[in-house]
């Protein structure tokens, strides 16, 4: 998708309504240190540090479409518990999501608690029911579906098989659509998608429809053969299969079975990529944009999200800074705001790559700068470089400066090798980089003592370190500008 497609549906796709149906879950991540084994068993002793609360499910597509710029309905059911009144404050707190939850006394809330170490899952301890609803429960699910379809152009139903996607809530959903003019589109982890009828889209991955249809996934071949046997199992108007790094397949009746590749991206973590991919697909077909623009934009949207760490929302300016730098030069691709810096850092740390940190205004690239990049990349896998705005260099050196503008300097710098990405900052002083690279090594000249270089104690703090780099004698860009000053006089 290019830039001006990609602006124009984000354009189209702000405050549209969709609604999500289908199983809330309460996630819960608890983090911390393994060090020791148990005296008491062979098991790991986790030292928890923090705890991380947020909406599963069905309620992630709904954060998710909400990040992206829609209005959500969330359509589900919670119990009477302390998992229930959380999920509800949760709810409450997304200001485009609106919450038609029922409220069953007689069922726990779905709650998923995972214990993690470092980017390791250790365990988790699910708390659920996975019985459908009672009759009377179902009723009222069917009455609030016709109510909060008021508006919207799409219904995604999100069935994890906890009871809540019943035949009749299904039913539901397709007579509201098509009473509104909508679409349905389904995301089930069941093993047979009979029972969801005439929607428009079911969204399977290539495993799951390999378990529909008892048939090999692998191949566009063997995609292409599985999808024609599942149209004649189920009513379904169109299915489309994500497949990982191979993209995204579609088979529409009638139609040839299309393939659409994805960009190769690096995967950091893929956990909450499939609700990313319902959400934007859902949230641009109610924008009434064309199902390739939808797969387009669903691709992007999912690209940009298994980039970062967790089951991390998505935000349109995210999804234009991929685009503009899908289309850079390698150079340009290295220069990074504060955000996509730390999202890098936390890559490279999840890879256990150790992160130096320097900065300066790098006005005239000259042999001193690039010995001293050289050095500071030796001390650390990974070298960023925080680099003076304009307005910055003018306040630290005067009127005149810098000679090159910020975009040569970034782009001269980031065409090193020992550059592993440039970070701008406007402030005086390079510490809110710092503080959100976090980096293990800070680096600055050796005409700096240790205690002068800006962040060095906030660095120690952590564990990192501070070193000096030594200084080329006899290269400067105060004395590079001097000369030419000269020559110009004579």
């Amino acid at each position: 998708m290019d830039l001006s497609a990609l602006q124009h549906l984000l354009s189209q796709s702000a405050g549209r309504r969709v609604v999500c149906v289908g199983d809330l879950m309460v996630d819960r991540f608890v983090y911390g240190e393994v060090t020791r084994l148990s005296p008491e068993a062979p098991i790991p002793v986790l030292a928890r540090s923090r705890e991380l609360v947020m909406l599963g499910a069905a309620g992630n597509v709904a954060r998710n479409v909400a990040a992206l710029g829609g209005d959500v309905a969330l359509v589900g059911v919670i119990g009477g518990d302390a998992e229930g009144h959380e999920a509800s404050r949760l709810v409450g707190e997304e200001p485009r999501v609106e919450g038609y939850l029922i409220n069953d006394p007689e069922r726990p809330t779905t709650l998923k608690t995972r214990f993690v170490s470092g980017n390791q899952q250790l365990l988790r301890v699910d708390m659920e029911a996975s019985r459908p609803v009672s009759p009377a429960v179902e009723q009222r699910l069917v009455r609030t579906i016709k109510d909060a379809v008021d508006g919207a152009g799409v219904i995604l139903i999100s069935d994890y098989g906890k009871g809540v996607v019943t035949d009749a809530v299904i039913a539901a959903c397709l007579q509201a659509a098509k009473a509104a003019g909508g679409q349905v589109v389904v995301d089930s982890k069941a093993r047979s998608f009979a029972r969801y009828g005439a929607v428009d889209i079911i969204k399977p991955n290539a495993l799951e429809l390999a378990h529909a249809t008892d048939l090999p996934t692998d191949t566009d071949a063997q995609i292409e053969t599985a999808l024609a046997h599942a149209l004649g199992l189920w009513e379904a108007k169109a299915i489309l299969v994500t497949r990982a790094s191979k993209g995204i397949s579609l088979a529409v009746r009638g139609e040839a079975v299309r393939h659409f590749p994805t960009v190769p991206r690096e995967v950091f973590d893929a956990s909450g990529a499939g609700d990313t991919t319902l959400a934007a697909l859902g949230l641009a077909l109610a924008s009434e944009a064309s199902i390739e623009a939808a797969i387009a934009f669903a691709q992007l949207a999912s690209g940009v999200a298994v980039g970062k760490a967790g089951t991390s929302m998505v935000s349109p300016e995210e999804l234009v800074e991929a685009t503009i730098s899908a289309h850079m030069a390698p150079a340009e691709a290295k220069v990074a705001t504060a955000q996509r810096m730390a999202e890098e850092v936390a890559r490279w740390r999840a890879r256990g790559l150790r992160v130096g940190f320097t900065n300066g205004c790098f006005d005239i690239l000259h042999k001193g700068h690039v010995a001293y990049l050289a050095q500071a990349r030796a001390w650390c896998d990974r070298l960023i470089v925080g680099l003076n705005s304009d307005d910055s260099v003018r306040a630290l050196k005067g009127e005149g400066r810098p000679i090159n503008d910020l975009e040569s300097r970034a782009l001269v710098l980031a065409g090193l090798g020992s550059v592993d990405l440039v970070a701008p900052f406007d402030e005086p002083t390079p510490l809110k980089l710092i503080e959100a690279a976090r980096p293990d090594v800070l680096i600055k000249g050796a005409d700096y003592t240790e205690d002068e270089v800006v962040g060095g104690d906030l660095v120690k703090s952590w564990g990192g370190e501070v070193r000096l780099a030594e200084i080329v004698e006899g290269y400067s860009t105060t004395a590079a500008i001097a000369r030419m000053s000269r020559k110009a006089e004579a």
